[in-house]
C-alpha cells in the first residue's frame, strides 16, 4: 500500500475511486461465494478438470468480447505476450491445476484455512517485492481475518483432518495465485489489466482443458452444460463469477495494489455459506456468526477503512476540544 492511500477521503476523487472499488470487490466476493454451490452442483455432472478448462475458456472468450465493447481490445505486443504468458502460468495453470488435484487428496476444511492464508501471503510478498508500506492496524486486520477464516471453516462437521500431500498442493496453489498478484501490479501500465485477464483465461484453459483430456479424458460429457437446467448455471459461473469477478478483481489489484485488494477475499468464505445455506440447504450455526464478525473486522482494518474511520473520529474530537 503506497503511503498515498493512508490519509484517503472519500469525499476526494481519490476517496471516490476507492469507494467504488471496495463496491465492486464486495459484490464479486458475494458473486465468488455463490459461485461455488453453482461449481458444486456442475461438478456432479461433468468432471471438475474439463468443467474448470471449459468454463475459463467461456470466461476467457466473453471477457475479451467486453473488452471490444470498451474499446480497450488491442494485441499485446511481443514484451507483454511475454508477460501475459508468466502471469498465465501462475493465476490460472499452476493455480487451478493443483487446486484441482489438492481438493481430491485433502478435505475442504484444510483447503479452506490454507486459502484463506492468500491475503496474508499476499501481503508479505508486497513487502517483500513491492516495497509496500502496512500500518499495524492493517496488519493486525489480515491475522483477525484469518482467524475468522478458521473459526468458521471448523464450524463444520468434518473438522480439521490430519496434514496430507493434498494441502501441499493446496498451499502451492496458494503461493502461485499470490505471486500472479504481485505480477499484475506490475504491468505495463499501457496494458489494461481487464483486457489481460480475457487473454490470460483464454490462454490458460487449453492448458487446463488438456490436463483433463489427459486425467478424465472425456470431452464430450461437457454438452451437459448445454442443458437447460444446468445452462443457466454454467453461464453464472463462467460469465458473472469467471469473467465479470476476475476482470474487476484484476483492474482493483493495479488501481489500489494487491494487499488492499487480496484482504476482501477473505468474504468469499461468509458468501460461500450464505449460498450453501440458501441453495444447497446446509445448517449455518452460531460458531459461523462467530467467524463472521472476524472476517469483517478483519476486511474493515485489512482495506484500511477502520483507520480512516479512526483517524476521522480523532480529529472531529480535536476540532471539537478545540472550540
Amino acid at each position: 500500500m503506497s503511503k498515498g492511500l493512508l490519509h484517503w477521503s472519500p469525499f476526494t476523487l481519490r476517496g471516490k475511486l476507492l469507494a467504488r472499488i471496495y463496491s465492486l470487490l464486495f459484490l464479486v466476493m458475494a458473486i465468488w461465494g455463490f459461485n461455488l454451490s453453482a461449481i458444486f452442483v456442475l461438478v456432479q455432472n461433468v468432471e471438475p478438470v474439463t468443467l474448470t478448462g471449459f468454463r475459463i475458456f467461456v470466461a476467457g472468450l466473453a471477457v475479451l468480447i467486453i473488452a471490444a465493447f470498451m474499446g480497450i481490445f488491442r494485441l499485446p505486443t511481443k514484451s507483454e505476450w511475454k508477460t501475459i504468458a508468466i502471469i498465465c502460468i501462475f493465476n490460472v495453470i499452476l493455480h487451478h491445476a493443483l487446486l484441482a488435484i489438492g481438493l481430491t487428496k485433502t478435505s475442504g476444511v484444510n483447503a479452506s484455512i490454507i486459502l484463506g492464508a492468500a491475503p496474508l501471503m499476499t501481503m508479505v510478498l508486497s513487502i517483500i517485492v513491492l516495497k509496500d508500506y502496512v500500518t499495524k492496524l492493517r496488519v493486525a486486520g489480515f491475522l483477525v481475518g484469518f482467524i475468522g477464516i478458521i473459526i468458521t471453516s471448523l464450524a463444520g462437521a468434518g473438522g480439521l483432518a490430519g496434514i496430507s500431500i493434498g494441502d501441499g498442493y493446496i498451499l502451492l496453489s496458494m503461493m502461485a495465485q499470490a505471486i500472479s498478484f504481485i505480477l499484475i501490479s506490475k504491468l505495463n501500465p499501457s496494458f489494461d489489466p481487464r483486457l489481460l485477464t480475457g487473454y490470460m483465461l483464454i490462454i490458460g484453459s487449453f492448458f487446463i482443458l488438456f490436463f483433463g483430456m489427459i486425467m478424465e479424458g472425456d470431452l464430450a460429457q461437457l454438452s451437459k452444460v448445454f442443458t437447460i437446467d444446468l445452462g443457466f448455471i454454467f453461464l453464472f459461473s463462467a460469465i458473472i463469477a469467471t469473467a465479470f469477478g476476475h476482470m474487476t478483481y484484476n483492474y482493483a489489484i493495479r488501481s489500489v495494489g494487491p494487499t488492499e485488494t487480496t484482504i476482501f477475499v477473505n468474504l468469499n468464505t461468509l458468501f460461500a455459506i450464505l449460498g450453501a445455506a440458501i441453495f444447497l440447504g446446509e445448517t449455518i450455526v452460531a460458531q459461523h456468526y462467530v467467524g463472521l464478525v472476524f472476517i469483517l473486522l478483519g476486511v474493515l482494518a485489512g482495506s484500511g477503512t477502520l483507520g480512516v474511520l479512526i483517524e476521522r473520529w480523532q480529529k472531529r474530537k480535536w476540532n471539537i476540544n478545540k472550540q
